[in-house]
């Protein structure tokens, strides 16, 4: 691949340095924390090699010797690599400005501290496509209260990025900058007018103040950019996660041995949980049409978060046929979509997607939308909706699970090739012509709580999955 790589080094991962100096009997740079015996930033160039990057900078500053007496030249690893030694602190971005003329038309940005793998190439091809000036690699947390979320329209165009000191809407998508970007060069000189930064001034000392001068990148560089209507949000599960805290580096280390962050990688087959929306994972109350009539159902925060532990996607899939009838709008619809996620967020979980129907065949509704009303692909118990998302995120079907409410959730499951399972506890509805859901009373649950500690935690089930799978 003829682009350079941009390796972030420098921090001093203040959060974790004391815990790490018990745990190894001395002090390392953040990025050369072992990831199951091998340092992070290893695996993050073997990562980028092994897609065609190997041509890659290091801007390193704390400890950079522990980092450029491990890695040389990267030959070993079978990439080169050049260093930007900050001899002073610059921001996290400053070194950007020092280095741009030894950067290609469009150049990889990643921070050092953050594990992934992911497939380098779909983003790339996005950011053509697009012919962005600034692609951000964004994706759903578990803590999305706290993250800085990016705002989109309907194409993928950031409209807002809101860092998380800032205030919020009440409901959002759960959305957040992952620390992956490709920018193009000429965006560094754009941010700079945008905000008044006079690039030879970096790193000399204010006459006013008499501290250095610095540069953020995200608040100097890429929030502003926004405003141009260049900057696109490449929305993806898969795995990428900052190791900052303590407990975020065990989190990550134990995904690592599991080989969640391997699987998570879009090259790889994906398995997945489908998710029917009413009576699944809100009270059912009928039709839904009141954003204020929206509850989750309680364990499901908890049964989601083991979903998103697990390695599977967790994937909404639901039918709105109120669109059709014209008794609810798109907005209206995206809003309670944004309520779920926002309450979900708030319990450390989160879903990957959500796809819904807003066709209807019925006619003779006052305000009914016609051109939505025809005999679609998607209306479940089609398969459609489950189709879309096995070509968007290259998932396994045979692998996956369907679960709802309704006969008509198990069909859908069984028409797509899925694994099913229908809940049959109070106020679920169990209607619809169809088959029975798969394993029978094995896997009859009242709830997704319950399925999921079948799933997941019930030896007899998993060996009768692996025996039927």
């Amino acid at each position: 691949m003829d682009m350079k790589t941009v390796i972030m080094a420098g921090g001093c991962g203040t959060r974790i340095s004391e815990y790490t100096k018990h745990l190894l009997g001395k002090e390392l740079p953040k990025p050369m924390l072992p990831i199951d015996g091998t340092p992070l930033l290893v695996r993050e160039i073997c990562s980028l090699r092994d897609q065609g990057f190997k041509d890659i900078i290091l801007t390193v500053s704390y400890l950079a010797d522990e980092i450029i007496n491990y890695l040389g030249d990267g030959s070993k690893l079978g990439v080169k690599i050049a260093y930007f030694v900050e001899t002073q602190p610059l921001g996290n971005a400053g070194a950007l400005f020092k280095i741009r003329d030894h950067l290609s038309d469009d150049f990889l940005l990643l921070n050092a501290d953050s594990i992934f793998d992911i497939d380098f190439r779909r983003v790339v091809s996005f950011h053509r496509e697009y012919e962005a000036m600034v692609t951000l690699f964004t994706h759903p947390n578990s803590h999305p209260y706290d993250s800085g979320l990016i705002i989109t329209d309907d194409n993928d165009k950031v409209m807002q990025w809101l860092m998380k000191e800032e205030s919020r809407p009440r409901y959002y998508t759960n959305r957040v900058n992952a620390g992956i970007h490709i920018i193009n060069v000429k965006a560094l000189n754009q941010a700079a007018e945008l905000m008044n930064i006079v690039i030879d001034k970096i790193g000399t000392k204010n006459p006013y103040n008499g501290e250095i001068i610095k540069v953020d990148l995200d608040r100097q560089i890429l929030k502003p950019l926004c405003s141009m209507g260049k900057v696109f949000a490449y929305d993806s599960p898969e795995y990428v996660k900052d190791m900052g805290t303590p407990e975020r580096y065990e989190s990550v280390n134990r995904d690592y041995k599991a080989g969640i962050v391997h699987a998570k990688n879009l090259l790889h087959r994906q398995k997945a949980i489908f998710l029917d929306r009413d009576g699944t994972i809100n009270k059912y109350k009928g039709f839904l049409r009141d954003i204020d009539d929206f509850e989750l159902i309680d364990g499901v925060s908890e049964a989601i978060k083991r979903i998103n532990e697990s390695g599977y996607l967790a994937i909404i899939v639901t039918n709105q046929p109120v669109i059709a009838r014209g008794e609810l709008t798109l907005e209206e619809l995206s809003l309670i979509h944004k309520k779920l996620e926002t309450l979900l967020g708030q319990n450390g979980a989160y879903v990957d997607s959500i796809y819904f129907c807003p066709h209807h065949t019925d006619r003779g509704f006052k305000g009914e939308i016609p051109e939505l009303k025809i005999d679609c692909d998607c209306r479940k118990p089609k398969p459609g909706m489950l189709l879309e998302a096995a070509r968007d995120f290259n998932i396994d079907l045979s692998s996956s699970w369907m679960v709802g409410d309704s006969r008509n959730d198990v069909m859908a499951g069984k028409n797509a090739g899925c694994k099913t399972c229908l809940l049959t506890g109070i106020g679920t509805r169990q209607n619809g012509k169809g088959t029975n859901p798969d394993y029978g009373q094995e896997l009859q649950c009242t709830s997704l709580l319950e399925f999921v500690d079948k799933v997941f935690k019930d030896k007899k089930v998993d060996e009768t999955i692996r025996a039927k799978a």
